[in-house]
């Protein structure tokens, strides 16, 4: 891996941590997803920015361009991936390419896929063929952005890149995208922001867009690492082992280790203009399949083995759970449940009120720069007082006793008792789906 790389990587985590900590988890329509909850072992695989037309580097497959040459591996292991697609990126000029190696290599003021001046041949407008092959072969599409533009300012890598900047700048992005896939006759349900980026700017982020478009956050828990070049004095050998080793290590430190996983990986160029993926891919999934695992869709994870990514099969709650959270916002937004914590009264907030409320007032509210709407709770918490089911003045931090249930007592099968504050556990198995 190379040093910049190295260095950037230590950099965005100290900024993460100290600088920009995330912000704290709240029950969303929108969920982070990096791994569910299961014993089985059953591991997803995400390929970013393609499809690619253009063949592997270096090239030992007759010419088969790059996401061929990953569908006909993923085949041959009975493997179903989960791709990560762009539009087309021809619309990202003017511009000029940066240094190979350098995460400017495809452009310094946006990225170009599947290279710098050949865009023609990626992303989804211009590879339909590619396109109808991963859907024909039943893998999983998910929305990467048209231009794969970043939302928002990404100061310590990308300080002088052209962003979409607003919430409907990047809404229409994700939606022309949307709808071409439409045109092929598939519905996507989840979505990876360029770079991670959620930032959109001082009111929005990615989860805004998200709920808006009523996907999940694509995420990943391990890194598959064929995006990332090498500088050894044999950089194709040094880059596949980058991506084998650390999957043959965890292995053997834990065979389980990858239960309910989701790997990163990338369908196009690294940023050394070569792409171990092409062999790296196979050399993982042998690992793999000799440990017993299947490699599924992110939406078979999500759908045969948990919606959660704390809770699994063995919770006693566990199948009221998920009838409950495909039509209500019951998780938080890192796609956890935590149902032995308090439920506090912004959380009942969301399971009471509709999405309209939780999601569009509230958006429209603040577009309208009215800033008591800031909280996510706030939508959903205006149309429950409005519709008495909660007191004025209420604070969304409170927590929820089986008084405070009592207006809304059509809403649940029975309602619990006691004076005491009631755990998410005991609001959400009394709730009717």
């Amino acid at each position: 891996m190379s040093t910049f790389v190295r260095i950037g990587k230590k950099v965005k985590r100290f900024a993460k941590r100290v600088l920009l900590p995330e912000p704290a988890c709240c029950v969303s329509y929108t969920r982070r997803i990096e791994r569910v909850k299961t014993d089985e072992r059953v591991c997803a695989m995400t390929f970013d920015d393609g499809p690619m037309a253009l063949p592997a580097s270096p090239d030992a497959f007759g010419g088969r361009a790059l996401t061929d040459v990953l569908l006909d591996t993923l085949d041959e292991f009975g493997a179903k991936g989960t791709f990560d697609v762009v539009g087309d990126t021809s619309g990202n000029y003017p511009d000029i390419c940066g240094a190979l190696g350098s995460p400017t290599w495809g452009g310094t003021a946006y990225d170009h896929y599947p290279c710098f001046g050949q865009d023609a041949h990626g992303g989804a407008l211009n590879c339909p063929e590619l396109l109808e092959r991963i859907i024909r072969e039943g893998h999983q599409i998910t929305n990467h952005g048209y231009r794969h533009a970043l939302f928002g300012k990404k100061p310590y890598v990308y300080g002088k890149r052209h962003v979409l900047g607003t919430l409907d700048a990047v809404v229409d992005d994700l939606t022309k995208l949307d709808r071409l896939l439409q045109s092929h006759g598939y519905r996507m349900t989840m979505s990876r922001p360029p770079h991670y980026v959620d930032r959109i700017d001082k009111r929005f982020t990615s989860y805004d867009a998200y709920d808006r478009m009523g996907y999940l956050y694509l995420a990943a828990s391990f890194d598959g690492a064929g995006w990332l070049p090498s500088h050894a004095e044999d950089p194709v050998a040094a880059e596949l082992d980058e991506m084998v080793a650390p999957v043959q290590k965890k292995l053997a430190e834990d065979s389980n280790f990858f239960c309910g996983q989701i790997i990163f990986q990338k369908d196009g160029y690294n940023m050394a203009k070569r792409t171990p993926v092409a062999a790296g891919l196979r050399r993982q999934l042998e690992l793999l399949t000799d440990a017993g695992y299947r490699v599924v869709t992110v939406q078979e994870l999500l759908e045969r083995h948990s919606p959660f990514s704390d809770v699994g099969r063995d919770d006693p709650d566990f199948d009221a759970f998920c009838a409950l959270q495909k039509t209500r916002a019951v998780l938080y937004s890192n796609n956890t449940l935590q149902p032995d914590k308090p439920m506090t009264v912004g959380e009942l907030a969301m399971l009471l009120a509709p999405r309209s409320a939780a999601v569009d007032d509230r958006l429209a509210a603040l577009q309208a720069g009215n800033r008591a709407y800031r909280s996510r709770y706030s939508g959903a918490m205006a149309w429950c007082i409005r519709n008495g089911l909660l007191p004025q003045g209420i604070s969304e931090r409170a927590g929820v006793t089986a008084e405070l249930l009592r207006p809304a007592a059509d809403r649940f099968t029975e309602l619990p008792t006691g004076s005491a504050p009631l755990s998410r556990r005991a609001v959400l198995r009394a709730a009717r789906p």
